[in-house]
């Protein structure tokens, strides 16, 4: 995985711009807004996920994905995050199991498979216990790895409900296993995956939550 992510650049945001080198300059208009039309359309239409195939999502893609999201701005490029991706079927349906346990109405949702909304794929993000501004930064890694993944037709959803049970002593053989450095904790898990279903309808958005200031 390691050698993936220094070799694979993010291509599908890269590709949108090749065509702007070497045409004349009404091309270059074109394909620029063609770009800037993609970007917004894949923010715009991008929804939590929780229905997925049980297909594993392909590694080079996700190695892209990853690649996006360490390239998140950070604080002094301090990068203070740590991104370890699973998608060992074992591993997650051992960590269901302890879900279950602690929990048993989990096992009572309709078509319930495991603890990460079902997904193949899970992507588990932290940060340094003592960061001023790490918790901001993997917020900003986690958005581009969403939106890079639903430009290629991989869903995701943020699961915040996956960190107490993985820091529960009954999961800590599994917390072992991610390997995170010392002094980190885990902040978030993502699950993604190839949509099983339709995409969701979005909620209606509060556009008066945002205004300029005179």
């Amino acid at each position: 995985m390691r050698a993936l992510l220094k070799t694979t650049l993010c291509t599908a945001l890269v590709a949108a711009f090749v065509g702007c080198v070497n045409v004349n300059e009404s091309t270059t208009v074109k394909v620029e807004r063609s770009a800037e039309q993609a970007v917004i359309e894949t923010i715009m239409t991008r929804r939590s996920v929780r229905d997925y195939k049980e297909e594993a999502v392909d590694r080079e893609q996700m190695a892209k994905v990853i690649e996006c999201g360490i390239y998140a701005p950070s604080a002094i490029n301090m990068q203070p995050w740590a991104v370890r991706v699973v998608d060992d079927k074992a591993f997650l349906d051992g960590v269901t199991e302890i879900a279950v346990k602690q929990n048993p109405e989990l096992a009572e949702q309709e078509g319930f498979r495991n603890f990460f909304r079902n997904a193949p794929t899970v992507a588990f993000i932290a940060c340094p216990v003592e960061s001023y501004s790490g918790e901001y930064d993997c917020g900003l890694l986690s958005e581009n790895m969403m939106l890079s993944a639903w430009s290629m037709g991989i869903g995701s959803c943020c699961l915040g409900s996956v960190v107490p049970v993985m820091n529960s002593e009954e999961a800590k053989p599994y917390m072992e296993r991610l390997q995170l450095p010392e002094d980190y904790k885990l902040l978030v898990a993502i699950a993604f995956g190839y949509p099983a279903g339709e995409n969701p309808i979005a909620p209606e958005r509060d556009a008066t939550k945002a205004y300029y200031v005179e």
